[in-house]
């Protein structure tokens, strides 16, 4: 979002993870263009240098997707105040840091107002115990001069005869520790099974009923964990948080590129990727109570990209055909190889990856809400910057992902922001009147109720988010200011405002005025008519005309209304009660690939079987798309749709103004 016109002494900030951006005069300090975009950065002392709590970093680096180089040398040096305070590593605070040069800036998230929501709590769902660590308790012999036998093979004797296990062997982390924690003769021993042989991966004098293992969704937009009780099943904390390699590129095709056009690109990404992490690990054992070095066990999963970022392979083959994988298989690691922070003898398992562009995640989701439960045809869709959809029933199952782009993020839209206190979730109008009603996130009321603006005063209105620009687009088109091909057409309102040859409309009216563009309803036509596509190409490959069901899934497909997903074309034709959202279904399949090594086997199982269908090599893919872009759409009929909503007739000719009054 820019605010002011583009002049020649002005330089260009960019901040992350909001994506917000705006050109501010040399000079301008930085917290002032943070508040001037609707960018919250905390400052207690209101700019004075008596909190330091406006920290903020810059990620320095060629920036292609913005045209810049963004760099520590393009704010002002560090003068006594932030030197006085010792700011840690290479923080600045933005009220003493002034613009020189053009920027791309981290806000970290301890210091946003209003941080990012990151919707992906752990859903409930029975899980049968079946840990790949379990715990073992030993009563260790004494040891005998006439048996010379090291501490460690008298170890694995003893655990071996009292618990049955054949073939064990100690993790070399514990060769160091082993003689001390065997010496008081009772001990407990953590031994992990998901290999070809079982390891002892953890030791403890006396004993030890629980440990700790971790689920992990690897988003594209936001990263979440939960903490799990391996004992018990339950999730004892959950946290998320941005995934910082959101300031490399807002999709997955520019950060492959990223990768592609600078050498030291993919380390740059992979250490993004897992500091984020560490700290969420970090605040997760924090949240239980525990010590990270309580985990011993992590499942993560993840698209293509993310997936090979993570574990820093270089993603470049992901972004042209045929879009190779370098590791498809599940995977089964040692934690401290990725620099966690977790118990030395910690395992990870990654599951198998369904193809170049349908991930560990969307084999996460198939585990735990796939078309393979159900005897009708059902359609899963995780949506995100890149959308992948199963389709199917007990009998067949097809994969395949669609490139939706950001727009459903907010990024991309003239006023967007991504889900955050003050972002504008849900959208009304008035048919008659054309006046808009809103709700922000954070606030239970519409803008019409009383209090409204009272409630909001401590963010304000900041900007609209990805459900909040649906619920518009279609509004709009239901009350006839969207034409069916994505016009904005003129009608009699003071909210219509004129912008060159065409029009916006204006959803709010305040300290930063948010309206819906042109370019905006396009974004989101190419957004939706690429997901439709993707949906539409599985069902020409399985026979069907018509779905059963519907399930959304991922943070934003939960905070999705079916009925505007429909009205939009998102979505194919479904009665709207069978279309539903099952929240973060990843981290679902990820927490059940935790907690049951049987779960593992039938992921990698249903991954075998699973038909993958390439959008980007369909011929059709591109005549769906071309007659998604419509609303709904061009060609195909939605009879359900037409049953619940009264759609509109097309026409682009002006309406008249029928009364009402200017709100908000």
């Amino acid at each position: 979002m820019e605010v002011q016109d583009k002049l020649p002494a002005e330089k260009l900030v960019v901040f992350q993870p909001s994506g917000r951006r705006g050109r501010f005069a040399v000079g301008t300090p930085l917290l002032d263009a943070a508040r001037s975009l609707g960018v919250y950065i905390e400052s207690v002392c209101g700019g004075r240098a008596m909190c330091a709590r406006c920290q903020i970093e810059v990620a320095e680096g060629q920036f292609d997707k913005h045209g810049i180089t963004s760099s520590n040398d393009h704010l002002s040096p560090m003068g006594e105040a932030e030197r006085r305070w010792k700011v840690p590593g290479a923080r600045r605070m933005s009220c003493q840091a002034r613009i020189t040069g053009d920027l791309v800036v981290d806000v970290p998230t301890e210091f946003a107002v209003n941080r990012q929501v990151v919707r992906k709590r752990a859903e409930v769902r029975r899980i049968a115990l079946d840990t790949a660590t379990r715990l073992v308790r030993v009563e260790l012999p004494a040891a005998e001069m006439e048996r010379p036998i090291g501490d460690a093979d008298r170890l694995i004797e003893a655990i071996e005869a009292q618990a049955g296990y054949r073939g064990l062997v100690l993790d070399v982390t514990l060769l160091g520790s082993v003689q001390a924690v065997v010496s008081g003769g009772s001990l407990t021993a953590a031994v992990h099974e998901d290999a070809d042989r079982p390891v002892i991966v953890a030791l403890w004098p006396g004993e030890r009923t629980s440990v700790f293992g971790l689920a992990f969704d690897i988003g594209s937009t936001t990263i979440a964990g939960h903490l799990v009780d391996l004992a018990t099943g339950r999730a004892v904390a959950s946290a998320g948080t941005a995934n910082p390699q959101i300031r490399f590129g807002e999709d997955l095709m520019s950060r492959v590129s990223y990768v592609m056009m600078h050498p030291e690109g993919c380390a740059a990404l992979t250490t993004a990727v897992r500091g984020a992490i560490a700290t969420l690990v970090t605040r997760l054992a924090g949240q239980a109570g525990i010590a990270a070095t309580d985990i011993l066990e992590a499942v993560f999963v993840g698209n293509p990209v993310m997936h090979h970022l993570f574990l820093g392979i270089d993603p470049s083959a992901l972004g042209q055909a045929p879009f190779a994988l370098a590791v498809s298989g599940a995977l089964r690691l040692n934690a401290r190889d990725l620099g966690l922070g977790l118990h030395p003898g910690a395992r990870v398992y990654m599951p198998p990856c369904i193809a170049g562009h349908v991930g560990a995640d969307a084999a996460a989701v198939a585990l735990a809400e796939g078309p393979q439960h159900h005897d009708e045809v059902t359609l899963v869709i995780d949506v995100g910057t890149n959308a992948e959809i199963l389709l199917g029933n007990r009998a067949r199952v097809l994969a395949a992902s669609s490139p939706t782009g950001p727009a459903f993020e907010g990024a991309q839209i003239s006023s967007g922001q991504r889900a955050a206190p003050g972002a504008i979730e849900r959208v009304r109008i008035d048919p008659l009147t054309f006046e808009p009603r809103i709700k922000v996130l954070g606030v239970d009321l519409w803008s019409d109720e009383a209090g409204f603006e009272e409630a909001v005063a401590a963010t304000g209105v900041t900007g609209i988010c990805g459900s909040g620009i649906i619920e518009a687009v279609a509004e709009m088109f239901l009350v006839g200011i969207v034409a069916a091909d994505g016009t904005i057409v003129e009608v009699a309102s003071d909210r219509m405002r004129a912008s060159g040859r065409v029009f916006d409309f204006v959803l709010w009216r305040g300290e930063i005025e948010i309206a819906v563009t042109q370019t905006d309803i396009r974004a989101i036509q190419l957004a939706k008519g690429a997901l439709y596509a993707g949906a539409r190409l599985l069902m020409d490959h399985l026979g069907v005309s018509e779905v059963g069901r519907i399930k959304l899934a991922g943070a934003f497909g939960s905070y999705i209304d079916p009925k505007y997903a429909m009205v939009l074309g998102m979505i194919p034709d479904c009665a709207l009660d069978r279309v539903s959202s099952i929240g973060n279904a990843a981290g679902t399949g990820a927490r059940m690939a935790l907690l049951n090594r049987g779960h593992r086997a039938e992921m990698e199982a249903l991954v075998r079987r699973v038909e993958k269908i390439e959008t980007a090599l369909e011929p059709r893919f591109q005549e769906h798309f071309v007659s998604a872009m419509a609303l709904p759409n061009a060609i195909d009929p939605f009879p359900h749709l037409a049953a619940a909503v009264v759609l509109p007739v097309a026409s682009s000719a002006p309406r008249e103004r029928r009364g009402g009054r200017r709100r908000g």
